[in-house]
């Protein structure tokens, strides 16, 4: 081998191995900085889940929200503006930010709605409000109806209702999508299904996150809509 051939291979290498430690540098940069943001998470849903609100202990009463940071209040100053609050029973949530029926919906291990049902219901429910979608418009369709199917399965025996994603101008034009999809995916599963693309919304400067307002008129309009299903017909 030539002396110009071998000190092209050499710097090949060096360059090959300066690559492959940038790579494996900026993957731990970014496993640094994500592991603290879902700790974050972590903790915000788990104050959330410690604020317990409502009344009541009769049958039917005990209700059991399942969602996202929009359950979970991201971005509120405090808890008890965030929207579950508007239901009427004794509430308890299970929000984590960034959540959603697909896996992929987050980037956090373990916190999909189906892996989350579990540890939700321990302490038994009457009513199951899963509210989601606004992280699942970004993953593939077959993805998100993976994951309802698991998350249905794990809520075998109880009463649920799904309330769809609101159009949060962040994640439009993807929500009707999802929309669509969930209100097929529930119908499938017996699933009541409320729908709040068409609400007007208050939101937060980053246009994905409700104000109290928000959360108040979002509330309101799941627990008439909820309200709605429990009149009899006629």
């Amino acid at each position: 081998m030539t002396l110009p051939r071998r000190r092209a291979l050499a710097l090949a290498s060096c360059a090959l191995a300066m690559v492959v430690v940038l790579v494996v540098q900026l993957a731990d940069r970014a496993r640094g900085t994500e592991v603290p943001r879902c700790e974050r998470f972590a903790a915000a849903s788990a104050e959330r889940a410690a604020l317990v609100t409502g009344a009541g202990d009769g049958p039917g009463d005990r209700v059991v929200v399942l969602g996202d940071s929009w359950s979970a209040g991201l971005g509120l100053a405090d808890l008890a503006d965030s929207w579950p609050t508007r239901l009427p029973g004794r509430v308890r949530v299970a929000g984590f930010s960034g959540s959603g029926f697909s896996i992929g919906a987050s980037r956090c291990a373990g916190v999909s709605f189906a892996e989350r049902a579990g540890a939700a219901l321990r302490g038994g429910a009457d009513l199951v409000v899963v509210e989601g979608g606004l992280n699942d418009v970004d993953q593939p369709p077959a993805a998100v109806e993976t994951g309802f199917g698991r998350l249905m399965a794990r809520l075998a025996g109880h009463r649920v209702v799904v309330v769809g994603p609101a159009s949060a101008p962040a994640r439009m034009p993807g929500v009707a999508d999802v929309d669509r999809l969930l209100a097929r995916l529930a119908a499938g599963a017996g699933a009541a299904y409320v729908p709040t693309a068409g609400l007007d919304l208050e939101y937060l400067p980053d246009r994905l996150h409700l104000t109290p307002a928000g959360h108040r008129a979002f509330g309101d309009a799941v627990a008439a809509a909820i309200d709605r299903l429990d009149r009899p017909e006629g």
